[in-house]
């Protein structure tokens, strides 16, 4: 018995040491992904229940720990995806997986807790009203307007005024002995 407690646990023999075990399970390595943030914990607020979805919406997947039922996998946590079926109680989504250097359509079926709106077509969204309004005006004035989107471009170079130039010389060094 004293023999046994004096050698290291984590040796099996003399030769042959074994590392920590290693895990792949479904749940691995998501310590920080499937834990609720600070001051976030408690029930479901109904309105995730209640939120309305329709087929071809953008949604982003974003598992609720709390919710073991319906969980995607660890990989679509965060993925944003479109809506190609609704059921009862979950909805159906297509979402692009890279595999082996292609891009795959994957489509799975994520419960309603596990689902957000994306805000990822509000930009597109935008831009298209003001570019209608836009054109609208422009049909009106008859005036010619570009509607594509350029990037921002450097300042406009110019001449700066230095006004009047000085001349400072420094004073001959004096002891004060």
């Amino acid at each position: 018995l004293v023999e046994q407690a004096s050698v290291p646990c984590c040796v099996l023999s003399d030769s042959h040491y074994t590392n920590m075990p290693h895990s792949y399970g479904v749940r691995a390595r998501t310590r920080h992904m499937f834990a609720k943030k600070f001051r976030q914990h408690g029930p479901i607020h109904l309105s995730q229940y209640l939120m309305k979805v329709k087929v071809g919406d953008y949604v982003d997947i974003f598992a609720d720990p709390s919710v073991h039922k319906g969980m995607p996998h660890k990989f679509y946590h965060g993925r944003t995806g479109i809506v190609f079926n609704i059921t009862k109680s979950a909805v159906g989504v297509r979402v692009n997986k890279l595999v082996n250097g292609r891009i795959i359509e994957k489509r799975i079926h994520v419960r309603i807790e596990h689902i957000r709106p994306s805000k990822c077509q509000q930009e597109i969204i935008r831009r298209k009203k003001e570019n209608e309004a836009t054109k609208e005006e422009a049909r009106k004035t008859g005036k010619q307007v570009n509607l594509k989107r350029t990037p921002v471009l450097p300042k406009e170079g110019y001449y700066l005024d230095r006004g009047e130039v000085t001349t400072i010389q420094p004073l001959p060094f004096s002891d004060l002995v």
